[in-house]
């Protein structure tokens, strides 16, 4: 099966400044990180990355520091929706002409009364305005955040409207029964798994790979269970690779994820500024980093 956007992707979380400013040279050095680690590429500035938190100029300075520190454009997959259709339309302008793979693009998810006849207006008015054929979209289904459900019914209509352009989804919903039935329906649209541990089942159903918050730690795994994964000389490193994942997604989940794995950061890149999060998150306390530092600790001596 041939997808335009493929791989391993890190949900890459962003690094803040004291005052809640990003920190454009820690995430440049991370974005870089990654790639080094194994990621085929960064998906910056989606849920992980507390996108809604930043202004848009400030998600455009991260684009271009991951660039600046020398991420290819290919390798950069950068959230750029928003509930307004003219601030979406120039992030994502914005991100077609620096080169980028792709974007992920959110609904827009303030009002709540869409049918997809709506949604499908939303979309098309964003890739009529940018009006650039370089631009692929992954869509980004993630209902329990924004409370509108991506359907099937909708992918359908924007592939017939816009088949060079709608190429695949971050379906992180969880439910692997979603991810298959698409992967079956929709030829070439390639699904990528939010969720760690759905990597290899989601490779399994015809999927494209993934997207995913854990690959801030655990690249390295999750880039053998994606090369290996249907190789059956290989199947006892694919097997211990996945349950590394699963172990290190569990601790992603032993507190609110996103300060979580910013804390995880903190201990892997060896600086306390990944500890700062945007309200309304709170860091972990000292005794849950401690609690978080430890067990990291332990996974890396097995």
């Amino acid at each position: 099966m041939s997808f335009a956007i493929s791989g391993v992707y890190c949900a890459a979380a962003t690094p803040l400044k004291e005052d809640g400013t990003p920190d454009l040279d820690l995430f440049g050095a991370h974005a870089k990180a990654l790639l080094e680690e194994g990621c085929h590429g960064v998906a910056l500035l989606g849920s992980t990355g507390e996108a809604n938190s930043f202004g848009i100029r400030e998600r455009m300075d991260l684009l271009e520091a991951a660039l600046s520190a020398g991420v290819p454009g290919a390798a950069l997959l950068p959230g750029t929706s928003t509930s307004a259709v003219t601030d979406t339309i120039a992030l994502t302008r914005h991100a077609v002409q620096a080169g980028v793979k792709g974007v992920v693009m959110l609904p827009p998810f303030y009002y709540k009364a869409f049918s997809d006849e709506g949604l499908f207006r939303f979309y098309a008015r964003v890739i009529e305005g940018v009006g650039d054929d370089r631009l692929k979209v992954l869509l980004y289904h993630i209902p329990m955040l924004t409370g509108v459900p991506i359907s099937h019914s909708l992918i359908a209509m924007l592939r017939e409207a816009f088949p060079d352009t709608i190429v695949g989804i971050k379906d992180s919903d969880g439910k692997i029964e979603n991810m298959q039935a698409m992967a079956a329906r929709f030829p070439n649209f390639g699904v990528l798994a939010g969720a760690d541990p759905l990597l290899l089942p989601v490779l399994q159903a015809g999927g494209a790979g993934c997207i995913t918050a854990s690959s801030n730690v655990v690249a390295r795994e999750l880039r053998t269970v994606y090369d290996h994964w249907n190789d059956p000389s290989r199947s006892e490193e694919v097997r211990a690779a996945q349950d590394t994942i699963v172990a290190w997604r569990n601790l992603t989940n032993a507190y609110v994820q996103l300060p979580t794995v910013k804390a995880m950061l903190a201990r892997r890149r060896g600086n306390l500024g990944w500890l700062n999060v945007h309200p309304p998150f709170t860091p972990l306390t000292e005794p849950e980093r401690e609690k978080v530092w430890a067990e990291m600790a332990r996974l890396e001596s097995i």
